[in-house]
């Protein structure tokens, strides 16, 4: 079998400082990482990096594959076009994902069913894109905050995009046929707040319902994750073994403990903040978001630092917040929030690894794990914006195919049983 040598790369991979080494491929597995990692045969593509950066392919821990650049006060949940055309886009969201360098996506709420149609259609071929944990429709109640589709007098329901229930045996049931219908991980709104109106500051389902839910995702072993903009809801949401915290707003010293107790993750999503308050400064629905966003940056640098599994993922698809802008919220973090980039480089690539449960074949560069993995043209540890510069990613390989291959102009010939030149 023919392998894929990038010698000489610097090799980032969120666990260690950076070091120079080689990277050998074969097929769809990562065979050696180091110092001269082994010796090269004539049929091998070798290819001399030079010192440019090989990386883990990132994972967006939040993600809306059927969105689709929405204005707000539009149909929220993309319930204004055909899910034919919505599938579709999603579709091509997906690839902009991954030529983008992103080669794992865990669904944050998928309208009409998507996501694990989009799963099944990448896994036969069918269409291009990054692994998947496939998200449910948004569960919640009758009226909460998304729940702004159609009045009640229609009587016509909105379930493309919802699945709306009442009571404790209600939410287990629309859980169970999200699974059903192919859901890896349940989206829970379980607060106001955080882009959907109001301020977040209670809940839009009761305890006994939140409780019943993620018991019932629990039962037939499928993760939770819940849209939460208010400490006691983080709290409860981290009693009941949510999978992931999604926005929490309010998230505090308290809740440090607790989510690392229960070893939950949390999606801070500070960039769509960042875009609307930008967008429609002085604006109702902006104003309410700038506390929180100034409080989490202010508890972000401590969450951290205290080991929080944090992860990167978004809003893309509403607003201004456009699908192809994932990693300008890597440079948030770093530039503006303070975390050092080599601990964002780890949010993005070892815990989203962790999250969708592929940590043991992906999120890292080790022998044995799956060839998820990125060349920079650049150092994103010195200069994270590296990374939002696709002309800069050369190559990006999920399970050792290239979605994207710029690396033609650095290979090199090698003579048989040549050992591999690293420094």
């Amino acid at each position: 079998m023919a392998r894929l040598i990038l010698e000489d790369a610097t090799i980032v991979d969120g666990e260690n400082p950076p070091r120079r080494g080689d990277v050998v491929i074969a097929g769809e597995l990562i065979e050696a990482v180091g110092e001269g990692a082994g010796s090269a045969r004539p049929d091998d593509r070798v290819v001399a990096l030079d010192g440019r950066t090989v990386m883990p392919g990132m994972i967006l821990g939040h993600y809306h594959a059927g969105y689709w650049n929405m204005g707000l006060g539009n149909a929220p949940l993309g319930l204004d076009v055909p899910a034919p055309l919505q599938a579709v886009r999603a579709a091509s969201n997906l690839r902009t994902a991954l030529e983008c360098g992103f080669t794992g996506v865990i669904g944050a709420g998928s309208p009409n069913g998507i996501d694990p149609c989009m799963k099944a259609a990448i896994a036969e071929g069918t269409i291009i894109g990054p692994r998947m944990m496939a998200g449910s429709r948004d569960v919640s109640s009758t009226g909460h905050s998304s729940d702004k589709s159609f009045p009640s007098h229609w009587q016509i329901g909105a379930k493309g995009g919802l699945n709306v229930a009442d009571g404790p045996d209600a939410f287990r049931r629309v859980v169970r046929e999200e699974i059903k219908d192919g859901a890896e991980i349940i989206k829970i709104f379980a607060t106001d707040g955080h882009a959907t109106g109001g301020d977040g500051s209670g809940l839009e389902i009761s305890k006994d319902e939140f409780a019943a839910a993620v018991e019932a995702a629990q039962e037939r072993g499928v993760k939770t994750r819940a849209h939460i903009a208010n400490r006691e809801a983080i709290l409860h949401a981290l009693e009941l073994g949510v999978h992931i915290i999604d926005h929490g707003d309010g998230f505090d010293e308290a809740c440090i403990e607790r989510i690392l107790e229960a070893e939950a993750f949390l999606t801070p999503s500070m960039f769509f903040p960042k875009v609307m308050m930008a967008d429609l400064p002085g604006n109702p629905f902006t104003e309410l978001m700038k506390l929180p966003y100034v409080e989490m940056a202010e508890i972000l640098p401590i969450a951290n630092e205290a080991g929080v599994r944090l992860l990167i993922g978004d809003d893309y698809g509403a607003g201004s917040c456009t699908h192809g802008r994932y990693a300008e919220e890597l440079e948030l973090y770093v530039n503006e929030v303070g975390i050092p980039a080599l601990d964002v480089v780890r949010w993005a690539t070892r815990n989203g690894a962790e999250a969708m449960g592929l940590d043991d074949q992906t999120g890292t560069l080790e022998a044995g794990k799956l060839a998820d993995l990125l060349v920079i043209d650049g150092d994103p540890l010195a200069d994270i914006t590296v990374l939002q510069d696709r002309s800069r990613i050369l190559a990006v390989l999920k399970g050792g195919e290239a979605a994207v291959d710029g690396l033609a102009q650095f290979e090199r010939e090698v003579n048989a049983d040549e050992p591999i030149a690293a420094e």
